[in-house]
């Protein structure tokens, strides 16, 4: 007794006038394959060219004469522009937010084409240039290689909670504990005015704000308190720290800190306006929906 043939595309058995899936698959195998090819040497070509950027501006500014400190004067024109698009200085929001389009879609096409160049072969011939860059007496990195690509990688109201610690310094930040002497238990992280004093537009994503900028190196949440105790008094008395104090059983807060690492600091020096002029242009945020206001 034969066994049942199993249907094929459209109720039609492979042998009855349906085409198998790999007859189908093999068909349009060269067709994918030009694609792949195509794709991973424009991707391939993207890398290098980036990877080689500092080096070529060099090689440039030194073939049509132009001075170190013209060379450093354009690159950090460039990414003070960044930095100016993501705090919303610019002549009109419209300009703003195709700007930040176009940046969201440049990151992903980015991080694609990093991917793909990145073999072994590819990582150790960068490698071999950097160390061959560093023997250079004649080359000096004016900015950081890797400033660029955070600045893609930053919200904007990330970019205002750098410049909240650039120009203001460290910050509070408590977490709410049970009271219990033995066996103590976590009961709210991270609870902060950062980002109400910041200006930002989303005060519920600030966690995630502050995780994002320490994985990037930008910030660190030291153990340590600030000196000052009134900051924390005002911070204890906010209703996001009572309700969980609250939760806690009248619990205890931990009193910790916020602070930008010495990366964070050559960067919001590089990258943000922090002139008070520039400043003053900044727009404030967008109201929240429906007219509501958030609880500071």
């Amino acid at each position: 007794m034969s066994e049942p043939r199993t249907p094929g595309r459209n109720g039609a058995s492979p042998d009855q006038g349906g085409q198998p899936a790999a007859l189908t698959l093999l068909r349009a195998a060269p067709a994918v394959a030009r694609f792949g090819v195509l794709t991973a040497r424009n991707l391939t070509q993207w890398g290098l060219e980036s990877s080689l950027n500092a080096a070529l501006r060099v090689a440039r500014a030194a073939a049509i004469g132009e001075t170190p400190a013209q060379v450093l004067e354009a690159t950090v024109e460039e990414l003070r522009d960044r930095g100016r698009r993501l705090l919303g200085i610019a002549e009109n929001e419209s300009s703003v937010q195709a700007a930040g389009a176009s940046a969201s879609g440049s990151a992903s096409t980015r991080a694609a084409a990093r991917t793909a160049a990145a073999t072994p072969a590819s990582l150790r011939a960068r490698g071999a240039e950097l160390l061959r860059l560093s023997a250079d007496v004649n080359f000096a990195a004016q900015v950081h290689p890797a400033y660029a690509r955070i600045l893609e990688e930053l919200a904007p109201d990330e970019a205002r909670i750098l410049r909240k610690l650039a120009l203001d310094g460290p910050q509070p930040i408590v977490d709410v504990r049970t009271g219990r002497p033995i066996g103590s238990q976590l009961v709210e992280r991270g609870l902060t005015m950062i980002g109400t004093e910041a200006g930002c537009a989303h005060l519920d994503r600030v966690p995630a704000y502050l995780d994002n900028l320490a994985r990037l190196g930008l910030l660190r949440v030291s153990v340590e308190p600030l000196p000052d105790a009134l900051r924390y008094q005002v911070l204890e008395v906010q209703p996001d720290v009572m309700e969980a104090r609250k939760r806690a059983g009248h619990g205890r807060t931990v009193r910790r800190s916020i602070h930008l690492t010495t990366f964070g600091t050559d960067f919001c020096a590089i990258c943000l306006p922090l002139e008070p002029t520039e400043v003053e242009r900044l727009a404030p945020p967008e109201p929240p929906p429906n007219g509501s206001r958030p609880a500071p």
